[in-house]
């Protein structure tokens, strides 16, 4: 005797099932125009304790992403960086993820990319806030709290 599945009868529970980028994106607050200088960007991470900067354009856009580590050549002042500006060094830039996208996949491209985080972006381009990729493997493990309860 084979066992079917009526349409009705509920699937088995399985981690991280259903959840979207929405689900797990946290806001972002330090942020940086990518015209702001590389001084500025190595001030606003040192005095805020944190490792990246979201990078917008002129508009307003997410641009990117800059970290500690890449701005790691121009950590000791020097004439050039009161001079380069963020937009100009290489920096972690789109596509970026979006909050319908589910995030099983949003995981999975991270793992791909490299990523330890990734800025959610509306459809013009604003930013939304960001996905870590610890938060989505926590997510992504957990079961959902409907299953086992009786």
């Amino acid at each position: 005797m084979t066992a079917t599945r009526t349409p009705d009868a509920p699937r088995p529970a399985r981690p991280g099932r259903g959840l979207t980028v929405a689900d797990a994106m946290e806001p972002w607050d330090y942020q940086i125009t990518d015209d702001s200088t590389v001084d500025r960007a190595n001030d606003i991470l040192r005095s805020a304790d944190v490792e990246y900067l979201l990078v917008r354009d002129h508009d307003g856009r997410c641009e990117g992403v800059v970290t500690r580590t890449g701005l790691r050549s121009f950590r000791i002042r020097s004439w050039s960086t009161d001079r380069i500006v963020v937009g100009a060094t290489s920096h972690q830039r789109g596509p970026f993820a979006w909050p319908t996208m589910g995030l099983a996949l949003a995981a999975i491209a991270m793992r791909v990319k490299r990523l330890t985080i990734w800025p959610v972006v509306d459809e013009d381009g604003y930013l939304l806030g960001i996905l870590t990729a610890d938060r989505a493997a926590v997510l992504l493990a957990v079961p959902p709290a409907h299953a086992g309860s009786c």
